[in-house]
């Protein structure tokens, strides 16, 4: 049976979303305006309730140890489509796998090898169970993001900006504060915008740090306390603030 979500449930959803191991029962109560002791049963409520199913680290692997991530898409007979995924998580390497309701391409299996030759492995593993790979790729960045429909209001969300300004045709300019153990915070400008941090429609215009205006470029890497002036002709996505925000 589907789970009615209130406000306050949907805010702890969004809050654990964006960061569940940093975010505090008293950091969400402080958010949503009710007491600690409210979040902790909601939480335990939604995962008695099923809504909230684990909690899981998002791992760049390449960064960890080289490692290449693959993600195959599968063809598995509609009627033992749960079966087969049950198999398919057990092969060593896989890490996720994905169930649809479509009759093809209804398996996507992301897994990790130290190379080509443990694709390749995971691939014929994959096939000796009776599975079709119609396709597969390399995957390049993985970004998770919360649902913004469960968060805060608009209003609320830009609470950290220092100004903003809309402008005509819908370019938007924001001079926004990095805030300490933000995501962007000590990364280049070149290796955001590769992993989805910075989105390609928002381009970072000035950086002011110490009281000195430094023009940026993509080596340069974003300290915390930096004032980043941003600019975007359809409008800086909510994400992309997010990036600048401090992880509570």
């Amino acid at each position: 049976m589907d789970e009615q979500l209130d406000a306050i449930d949907r805010r702890v959803v969004y809050e654990l979303m964006a960061d569940a191991r940093n975010t505090s029962a008293p950091e969400i109560a402080t958010a949503v305006d009710v007491s600690p002791a409210t979040i902790r049963n909601r939480i335990s409520q939604l995962e008695e309730a099923g809504v909230i199913t684990g909690y899981h680290a998002q791992v760049d692997f390449e960064a960890a140890d080289g490692r290449l991530t693959n993600l195959y898409f599968c063809n598995a007979p509609v009627a033992e489509r749960e079966s087969f995924a049950s198999k398919v998580r057990a092969i060593p390497g896989v890490i996720n796998v994905r169930e649809l309701m479509t009759g093809r391409r209804n398996l996507h299996v992301l897994a990790v090898g130290e190379a080509i030759d443990d694709l390749r492995r995971i691939a014929r593993a994959i096939s000796s169970l009776g599975i079709e790979i119609e396709d597969e790729d390399l995957v390049q960045t993985d970004s998770v993001h919360p649902y913004s429909p469960y968060g805060p209001e608009p209003d609320e969300q830009r609470k950290t900006l220092s100004d903003f300004t809309s402008l005509a045709g819908g370019s938007e300019i924001v001079e926004v504060t990095a805030g300490e153990d933000a995501p962007i915070v000590g990364r280049q400008l070149s290796g955001a915008s590769r992993r989805g941090i910075l989105d390609d429609d928002t381009l970072v215009i000035a950086i002011e740090r110490e009281g000195m205006v430094l023009t940026p470029h993509g080596e340069t890497q974003i300290e915390a306390g930096d004032l980043v002036t941003l600019f975007s002709r359809g409008g800086i996505a909510d994400e992309t603030l997010a990036s600048f925000r401090q992880r509570e």
